[in-house]
């Protein structure tokens, strides 16, 4: 029994990161199609290395511009995945 069982968990595992990695490809491809959003993640999480090093707070903005950005890079990449979604169909 425990046999059956550890076959079973084993391969819902690796059903779900064969979809995982499927998605993964799928959104890569999305970033090659749309390379001014890609570019854009890219300097947006620059811009948060940046600004959580820098040692100024730029007037009390700093941690609303790293929260806004994170949520700008949550928003971009949804975009990616929404196109990878519907490309497949």
């Amino acid at each position: 029994m425990k046999r059956i069982a550890m076959a079973l968990a084993a391969s819902v595992m690796l059903s779900t990161a064969a979809c995982s990695i499927a998605a993964a490809q799928t959104i890569r491809s999305e970033a090659a199609e749309h390379p001014r959003i890609a570019a854009a993640i890219r300097e947006l999480e620059d811009v948060i290395r940046y600004l959580e090093a820098a040692p100024h707070d730029f007037g009390g903005h700093k941690a609303a511009a790293i929260r806004d950005s994170r949520a700008a890079i949550m928003q971009l990449r949804a975009a990616l995945a929404y196109r990878a979604r519907i490309d497949r169909r």
